[in-house]
This record gives structure tokens, C-alpha cells and sequence, in this order.
């Protein structure tokens, strides 16, 4: 990138917006994806939607790519610069526009912490409820543009379920307002759904509108404890058999569990195989109805003990402890690769299987543990990306992993994204028919392949000459970064 680029940036953004010293560079260089990193070139936090329009104006007319980054908590690469390219820092966007009481919805800009609106509005009675395992510090422009789940998925949905509306950038630079506070509005394409999810491909969000809903009024928080993981998957199909929708569906496996206990102990059982915490909420007697037949599901299955939390406090710290499982299980080894494979909930027995099948057959070391409500398991490897054996085993070990994912009928990712870890496995759920209708759809908005190229898809531009995300190769040098 020449310096008249560079300089034409800081006279769009300001000279206090832009980063160029490979020091502050180097801590945009990767994001919660481990064995991954490439420098960009420069770094901006532009203020307004006339900056980033400007922006995107100067990338199609000197053909450098431009990455949209939020807290960079992502696992599929989706923040990750790539050749020639500039990253786009939205964490500065953090206000809460409103909080509209009469029509459930709340106007924010990319950067809210999730948390943060979750708080706001439980103030009024309110609730928001998608809460990735990351909440604490991961932006809701990020988790829209990652479709982002999270522990409440089961009965509440993902990220998608609460966008209403939208004001996003185009690759070109113009600006698209999308959707509103109408409850119903199907007046042409749904271009919404096809922003959300799109990983920064398509559009650089300036404001989102969410739905909210009422809070819950009653919880009840239970772990059950099983000395075989198979009887916990089998329970999970039995409780969703029987009718009962919780909010919290949640598994760990023994690995899991006594890394937990090493990093906050909360009185897990060490010696159990697997634990289930589930939580059902709702009003009054419902909840109760539906805390009965969960607990004969866990009976029947051979749970060995149910033990429910006496207090909303204990019940926020078993959820705390499932949501560190990934913390915990990262201080084991250097290296800790988080995946995210996702089967329908029938199959949740048998993946769980082909998971510890996985690490025998490859000789790794996996802890498994996720979203069993939804069929959605995080196996993770825990190694040394120095030894370049074990990270190749680790990564047939999840090759054998997807794979097996998909003959059951299941998805190479349920929440994290395809980025570009997983990039060369989409074919294998889309087909070729799906691949190419990604790369018009991709094409038709970015005929440059100016935003955040070669994540999801790779594509040529139409145009001619060297342009950025022409490469197929994913970033090679190692960060060294544990997540």
C-alpha cells in the first residue's frame, strides 16, 4: 500500500483515527482464531457513516480490501486481515441509541458490548436474549454479522431472531436502511437475513435495531451428573421427546469438567463423565411442569444425581462455569483449537461418540462441551502449535470430525462461522449450486471483492489486474495466540 493510500486514509478518518506502527498493528493482526494471523497494512476507527462511505469509495478506486473488526472474538478467522488490506475498527460505535418500551426493540450502534444491552434493558423489565459465551466483551455488530448463539439458543434462538432492521454500508459505499419496528413486513427480498450472517462480507452495519421481549419470571437451574456420556445425549433427546423446550441445555465432558474445577472451582464432580446443566424458565406453574418431566428424562437415562441451584447466585455460577469452559480448558496446553460442529438433536448420541473416536483414533487430547439442547458440540483440541505433528493430527482429528457431522445429516458450524478456517469444508454442506449463488450474490454487491475478501467464498472480481483476496492460501503465520 503506497503512502499517498495511507495518507488519503488519514485525511478521511483523521490523523488520531488511523494506526500504522506495526506495534499497534500487530494486535489487530489476529482474532480468537488460534494459529492464524496476517498484518494489515493499517488500522482506522472512522466516526461517522460519511467516513466509512469515503472509506469503501477510495478501496474500489485503488483496489485495496478493507476488514471490518469488532472486539475480534470471532473463531473462524472472519476478523483476520488479509493481503493488502486495511482494518476497520468499529468498538468506538458503542452507544444505545434507544430503548423503545412500547414496540420491544432497542436502536444500537455496532460497538455495544452484548452485555451491556442485556443489562440495560433487564432494568426495565426487558430481555435480550442471545448471549454468546464471549458477552462479556464481543459487540453486536459482530454478533450479527456472525449470526452469533450462545447458551439460550435452545428456546430463545439465535441473533438472527431479534434483527429488525438495519443501516449498513455497501462495498460501493452507499448506505442501505433495511427493516423497522413493524412486526410484520414482507415487501420484497428479505435483505436482511441476508446481511445477518454474512460475516462482514456485504455491508459495514452502522446501527442495528433488536427486538426485546418481556423477562422471564421463574428459573429453575439444575446440573445432572452421568457416569456415561452417551446416557447424557440420550437424556437430551428424551427431554426434548417429551415436549420440554429449556432455556439452558448445556454438556461437558469429564475433560471439561475437572479443567473447570482447576480454573474456578464450583463443586463440579470430578469423576462424573459427563454433566448436563439445564435451566427452564417461564412463568409460574409451567416451569414447574416442566422442571418434572426433565427430571424423569435425567432418571431415566441413568443420571446418577440431580442437583438443583438454591439460588439465583448459584445458578449464575454454574452458567459462569459452563460459559468458562473454553478459559479453562486453554491453560492446559499452549495451543487450543475451539471448533464447532452441529448435528440434529436425535444425533447428538452418536457425535458424541465420533468426537472421542476422533481424539483416539488421531491421538489428541479433545474437551468436548456445547449446546446439547441444539445439537451443537464444541470439541477442542488442546496442543502445541510448535509441533507441527500434533497440530496436523489435530487437524485430521477435525477434518474426521466434520465430516462425520455431515453423513448425520449435521453442519460444519452452528454459531461460529465459516470465515475462512472453514472455508474449504463449505462445499461440502452447500454444494456447487450453493457456492456459486454465494459468489453472484457476493459479486453483484462487490464487484471489486473490495470487503473482507476471501472469507466464506473465494472470488474473482470481474475486473482485471492484482486485487486483494485473490489469494486462496489462508493466512500462514502463527500468532502464537491461545484462545
Amino acid at each position: 500500500m503506497t503512502p499517498n493510500i495511507i495518507s488519503a486514509l488519514g485525511e478521511i478518518v483523521s490523523k488520531k483515527n488511523i494506526l500504522t506502527d506495526p506495534v499497534h498493528l500487530t494486535a489487530y493482526s489476529y482474532d480468537g482464531t488460534p494459529v492464524m494471523s496476517r498484518m494489515p497494512e493499517a488500522v482506522i476507527f472512522p466516526e461517522n457513516a460519511e467516513q466509512i462511505s469515503a472509506v469503501m469509495r477510495l478501496a474500489n478506486a485503488e483496489r485495496f480490501a478493507v476488514v471490518p473488526r469488532g472486539s475480534g472474538t470471532g473463531l473462524s478467522g472472519g476478523s483476520i486481515p488479509v493481503e493488502n488490506s486495511v482494518v476497520m475498527v468499529l468498538t468506538k460505535w458503542n452507544k444505545i441509541l434507544e430503548i423503545d418500551r412500547a414496540n420491544l426493540t432497542a436502536w444500537v450502534e455496532p460497538g455495544v458490548i452484548t452485555e451491556k444491552l442485556q443489562t440495560e434493558v433487564e432494568k426495565l423489565g426487558l430481555f435480550y436474549p442471545p448471549d454468546p459465551g464471549s458477552g462479556k466483551i464481543c459487540t453486536l455488530g459482530g454478533n450479527v454479522a456472525e449470526n452469533a448463539g450462545g447458551l439460550r439458543g435452545l428456546k430463545y434462538g439465535v441473533t438472527k431472531n431479534y434483527v429488525m432492521g438495519l443501516e449498513a454500508i455497501l462495498p460501493n459505499g452507499e448506505i442501505l436502511r433495511i427493516g423497522g419496528k413493524n412486526v410484520k413486513d414482507v415487501a420484497g427480498y428479505n435483505l436482511r437475513d441476508i446481511m445477518v450472517g454474512s460475516e462482514g462480507t456485504l455491508a459495514i452495519f452502522t446501527k442495528i435495531l433488536l427486538k426485546l421481549i418481556p423477562k422471564p419470571q421463574k428459573s429453575i437451574t439444575m446440573t445432572a451428573y452421568f457416569d456415561s456420556i452417551t446416557d447424557s445425549g440420550k437424556a437430551v433427546a428424551d427431554i426434548i421427546a417429551a415436549h420440554v423446550t429449556p432455556t439452558i441445555m448445556e454438556f461437558l465432558d469429564n475433560t471439561t469438567i475437572n479443567c473447570v474445577e482447576d480454573f474456578i472451582p464450583t463443586g463440579l464432580p470430578r469423576k462424573s463423565e459427563a454433566i448436563l446443566i439445564i435451566e427452564v424458565d417461564g412463568k409460574g406453574a409451567e416451569v414447574d411442569e416442566d422442571a418434572e418431566k426433565v427430571f424423569k428424562a435425567l432418571k431415566k437415562n441413568g443420571s446418577t444425581f440431580v442437583k438443583v441451584a438454591g439460588s439465583a447466585e448459584e445458578a449464575a455460577l454454574l452458567k459462569e462455569a459452563r460459559r468458562m469452559a473454553l478459559s479453562a480448558l486453554a491453560r492446559v496446553r499452549p495451543t487450543t483449537i475451539l471448533e464447532d460442529a452441529t448435528v440434529p438433536r436425535s444425533e447428538l448420541p452418536v457425535m458424541i461418540e465420533k468426537v472421542k473416536e476422533a481424539a483416539k483414533m488421531f491421538d489428541v487430547t479433545i474437551g468436548d462441551f456445547g449446546h446439547a439442547g441444539d445439537g451443537n458440540l464444541h470439541p477442542t483440541c488442546l496442543t502445541d502449535e510448535r509441533d507441527k505433528q500434533g497440530i496436523e493430527r489435530a487437524h485430521r482429528a477435525f477434518d474426521f470430525i466434520f465430516n462425520e457431522a455431515i453423513k448425520l445429516g449435521g453442519t460444519i458450524t452452528g454459531e461460529h462461522g465459516t470465515g475462512l478456517a472453514k472455508r474449504d469444508f463449505l462445499e461440502n454442506v452447500a454444494g456447487n449450486v450453493g457456492i456459486d449463488f454465494m459468489k453472484k450474490l457476493k459479486l453483484s454487491l462487490d464487484e471489486n471483492n473490495i470487503l473482507n475478501p476471501g472469507k466464506i467464498i473465494t472470488s474473482k472480481p470481474k475486473c482485471e489486474g492484482p486485487l486483494p483476496g485473490r489469494r486462496e492460501d489462508i493466512p500462514e503465520k502463527p500468532h502464537g495466540h491461545t484462545h
